[in-house]
């Protein structure tokens, strides 16, 4: 693999990873309740959720689910109603009684690290992605484990920093605002993207 072939990779995954999908409004939304202080628990988690999914693709389940329409769409359709739960909560959510930033103990960093991860890596479509992505910039001239190592490496690097920095400016907001009113609009305000981002999980298509 050239440097050319890598830095065409950089700037397509780059591409790719701003454009905010449901994990990224995740990250936003949580951010937006929990504060600064919830972006390495999610940023952490979405690099695990995105490891996996490139793991399962290069393992095969990755052209499984883009020629099984039922597969495809059970763990769609799990991922569009774990988000759709995530949002009816932030929603409901009384900050002045329950303002769940992390708290000592680390339990809630663990909760913002398993729900970033599960979105991640129950995405059917980033599952299907990275068998059609990442074979695109796997010179033949060379070994291609050894290229997917770093290609995979290099997109892990890049998501887990587009995540933190979503997730900081983001959590910078809420962390500026401390009336409480305010906080209960940003609740209300994150679980409507939630819910937002499951409805639009629920109407993915499968790639032909």
């Amino acid at each position: 693999m050239t440097i050319e072939i890598w830095a065409a990779f950089v700037l397509a995954a780059t591409v790719v990873l701003v454009i905010p999908g449901p994990t990224i409004l995740l990250v936003i939304s949580q951010a937006m309740t929990h504060g600064r202080r919830a972006v390495l628990p999610l940023a952490a988690g979405v690099t695990l959720g995105d490891f996996s999914a490139m793991t399962l693709s290069l393992l095969g389940l990755g052209a499984v689910l883009a020629s099984s329409a039922a597969l495809f769409t059970i763990l769609k359709w799990i991922g569009a109603a774990y988000l759709v739960y995530l949002g009816v909560r932030l929603w409901r959510a009384a900050p002045d009684k329950d303002d769940i930033r992390l708290s000592s103990t680390g339990s809630s960093g663990r909760a913002l690290f398993g729900k970033a991860f599960v979105v991640t890596a129950l995405n059917p479509k980033s599952i299907a992605f990275f068998v059609a992505f990442l074979p695109q910039f796997v010179s033949s001239r060379g070994e291609a484990l050894p290229q997917f190592l770093v290609l995979g490496a290099t997109f892990l690097v890049l998501a887990a920093l587009n995540a933190a920095l979503y997730g900081f400016f983001a959590g910078r907001l809420r962390d500026a605002v401390e009336n409480a009113a305010v906080r209960r609009r940003f609740n209300r305000c994150g679980g409507s993207v939630l819910i937002g981002a499951g409805i639009f999980t629920a109407t993915l298509q499968r790639s032909q």
